[in-house]
């Protein structure tokens, strides 16, 4: 297990704290028509059994877990990245129900969060989750997942990369923040890529839209990029998530050939209409010519490429 002293922050683009003028008044547009609402309403959506075909040594199975939590597959090789079955999130109750039951997972080869916030590092799911590599996390918080039983952890810089048997993961940079809690800034957010026999899947994590894609795009070849579409419309009123526009920017500017949306639907955690996202989505990539890289599956649903 690695784990650094060092209480300062190595990320390079940070998106600070301080919400901006006006957040009271946004805060409570939340509450009152997302947050209060969904208490009452019944979880849309269904819980599916998982997909057990084998894949081809070339092929990659990417299945939606819910939020920004997936389940990829490639050959015989598998990860799962942000897991997060949590029905509530505090007072925020879950809109729709996992894609994949939790206690059905196999054992995969590794575990990666992209950082400390509570709706991807939830610990309840990560204590559940087996895994014969352990968990990888960003700088800091290797001592928030080492009580939780996996075999290792493995903390992570920037353009870090680590070899598990070759199965390769790398560690990218975003616009985000890290802290779990207000005080503890000092921990360390991004993306990663996962690559394993010439095939690579990208996952951004949380990110405002930053040049950083591009020169992601520029040292590594991407096949599939999970890119976050949702909660842009922030109660906060920082530039914390990409809109749906930016993030079909950023999938351009990284060159990848698939991208497959994340971070909306499943929490309320932005003033935006639940419907809108995907939409936007659509009709951007479709004004830019690559509505043909677009695949937005349901929970549950697998995608191979």
């Amino acid at each position: 297990m690695s784990e650094t002293p060092d209480k300062r922050r190595k990320s390079e683009h940070y998106s600070g704290i301080v919400p901006a003028k006006g957040w009271p008044q946004r805060n409570l547009k939340l509450l009152r028509q997302h947050v209060v609402p969904g208490m009452f309403r019944k979880r849309s959506g269904e819980t599916k059994s998982i997909e057990l075909s084998l894949l081809s040594p070339e092929q990659v199975r990417v299945t939606w877990i819910g939020h920004s939590g997936f389940y990829v597959e490639m050959g015989d090789r598998s990860v799962v990245i942000d897991p997060n079955w949590a029905n509530w999130l505090g007072f925020l109750k879950r809109i729709r129900e996992p894609g994949l039951h939790l206690h059905e997972l196999p054992e995969v080869d590794l575990v990666l969060v992209s950082h400390a916030h509570h709706d991807h590092m939830h610990k309840k799911s990560l204590k559940i989750l087996q895994s014969s590599s352990g968990v990888v996390v960003p700088n800091g918080s290797a001592t928030l997942v080492k009580s939780l039983g996996f075999p290792a952890v493995h903390e992570m810089q920037v353009w870090d990369t680590i070899d598990f048997d070759g199965l390769e993961v790398i560690h990218t940079p975003a616009m985000h923040w890290g802290a779990r809690f207000i005080h503890d800034t000092h921990r360390d957010y991004g993306g990663y890529i996962v690559r394993n026999k010439g095939r690579s899947v990208y996952h951004c994590g949380d990110s405002a839209y930053f040049p950083g894609f591009a020169e992601i795009g520029k040292r590594h070849d991407i096949d599939i990029a999970l890119m976050p579409i949702g909660a842009y419309d922030a109660p906060s009123g920082r530039d914390v998530h990409m809109n749906p526009e930016e993030a079909v920017q950023a999938f351009m500017e990284l060159g990848a050939k698939v991208l497959i949306p994340m971070h909306y639907g499943t929490f309320p955690l932005g003033n935006e209409p639940t419907h809108e996202p995907v939409e936007r989505l659509l009709a951007e990539a479709d004004r830019l010519g690559v509505a043909h890289c677009v695949v937005v599956p349901m929970e549950g649903e697998s995608v191979i490429c």
